[in-house]
């Protein structure tokens, strides 16, 4: 079994604590066959509804897939999508007691509605008010009494209002205190709240627009990442869908790894198996290299199946161990 199989190996309980914007997607299923007399809009004769966990929470169950033990840190409202993603979460295995409960503020819940499997409309339930400094002092104190059983933290981003510049602050801190590695999962206006992390993951889009770069300007990749390493004082891995990811490490390291996706159906969701795998593979000592060829074979599984997915232990080995005898045959 090659170094990388070794890691994957390790993932089972390994502990991750996820702090960030959750949110519950739901799906409206039907079929179109008129449109409406009341106005030019289709009519959906609904099927089913559907329910899955998004933002913060899916980093939580593509974690939990790997074979991790997750615990979930954000916000949600005192409302019934707040029931339906705490039991989808906890029926995955997952930790909710990092979940904090706001009388005033929606649970966030993307609804789509779709027609001949067609999205035609998605409805937004969120607040994108940061959070006050009661919320903060929560989400900072259960850190702070639970990092020292995690073997990584994760910030996963969505800019809805609970990655403060306070909160990243003191996470930043509590992780480096503890020598706890720290994987953010950013958005591009949050940047100066992240330096000192570990890693950041950002998607081509992201990067440039953090970078203040042109996103055409593909060639420019290099330029990119060196930028943001040196606003963050952090390893950047810029995920390049059909390019593949680029690593550019605090050593002065550039790594360019290829995409293994054969086939390309769906991107949503891939940014959280990134993050999900990489804080895996450093929860298990992996170099940040491999980590991050850990994480692009993760990924390429997860972006050939429909809709927000996970990746399991046992499809990423397999993917691992096709590789290696991909290579051994040459």
């Amino acid at each position: 079994m090659n170094h990388l199989l070794r890691v994957v190996s390790s993932f089972r309980n390994k502990r991750v604590i996820v702090i960030g914007d959750v949110m519950l997607d739901k799906s409206i299923w039907g079929s179109v066959k008129r449109i409406s007399p009341e106005a030019p809009v289709p009519v959906v004769d609904v099927k089913k509804e559907t329910y899955s966990a998004g933002g913060a929470s899916n980093v939580a169950m593509n974690i939990s897939a790997l074979g991790g033990k997750a615990t979930v840190v954000g916000l949600v409202g005192n409302d019934s999508a707040r029931n339906i993603l705490i039991k989808i979460l906890e029926r995955q295995g997952i930790s909710t007691r990092g979940m904090i409960v706001h009388s005033k503020r929606p649970t966030t819940q993307k609804v789509r509605v779709l027609g001949q499997n067609q999205q035609l409309l998605r409805v937004d339930y969120e607040s994108k008010d940061y959070l006050a400094e009661k919320e903060e002092k929560k989400i900072i104190d259960f850190c702070e009494k639970g990092i020292k059983e995690a073997d990584s933290i994760v910030v996963s981003d969505y800019a809805k209002g609970v990655v403060t510049e306070n909160v990243m602050k003191n996470i930043v801190a509590l992780c480096k205190k503890n020598r706890k590695p720290l994987v953010i999962d950013p958005k591009p206006k949050h940047f100066p709240f992240y330096r000192g992390a570990t890693i950041i993951t950002p998607n081509t889009k992201e990067a440039c627009e953090a970078a203040r770069i042109e996103e055409t300007e593909t060639e420019k990749i290099n330029e990119v990442g060196e930028n943001l390493k040196r606003m963050t004082g952090s390893n950047i891995l810029i995920t390049r869908g059909e390019r593949g990811m680029s690593l550019f490490s605090l050593d002065g390291s550039i790594r360019h790894i290829p995409t293994v996706a054969k086939e390309v159906f769906d991107v949503t969701g891939a940014g959280d198996t990134v993050v999900g795998a990489i804080s895996l593979s450093i929860a298990a000592s992996a170099r940040l290299e491999d980590a991050a060829v850990i994480a692009n074979h993760a990924a390429g599984i997860t972006v050939g199946k429909i809709g927000t997915s996970t990746v399991s232990l046992e499809e990423l080995t397999r993917s691992l161990n096709k590789d290696e005898q991909s290579n051994i045959s040459r």
